[in-house]
């Protein structure tokens, strides 16, 4: 499996729509690091991110990166749906705040149920 890196524009005036938001590319980690835009030829550089602990095999490591996955394809309802399921299991108050705001990305409209109003 060949590593995903990220790069960004230098220069956002002089960017393009690909590099001025920022792109993806798998690369060998024996390949150097593009220096410029595959589609408009200005200068790129790499974006560093900070390292991921992830203990392989953790059930909650894995989950947490369903939801992600789910989210960044815009699969809101799956994401809110693992996402609360989790937070029922393990009382975790993050996820629970996560599956709601993934539900209103998903179309759901909370306000309706509200009694207090």
């Amino acid at each position: 499996m060949m590593p995903t890196y990220a790069y960004r524009a230098v220069d956002k005036e002089k960017s393009c729509d690909h590099c001025g938001s920022g792109f993806e590319i798998i690369q060998r980690m024996t390949e150097p690091a593009l220096t410029s835009c595959p589609r408009c030829k200005n200068l790129i550089s790499r974006v560093l991110f900070a390292p991921a602990v992830v203990i392989k095999g953790s059930p909650l490591a894995e989950t947490d990166r369903k939801i992600k996955e789910y989210e960044k394809e815009g699969k809101w309802s799956h994401a809110a749906e693992l996402a609360d399921k989790e937070a029922e299991k393990t009382k975790r108050e993050d996820l629970k705040t996560r599956a709601l705001e993934d539900y209103k990305k998903a179309g759901y409209n909370f306000d309706k149920y509200d009694t207090d109003t």
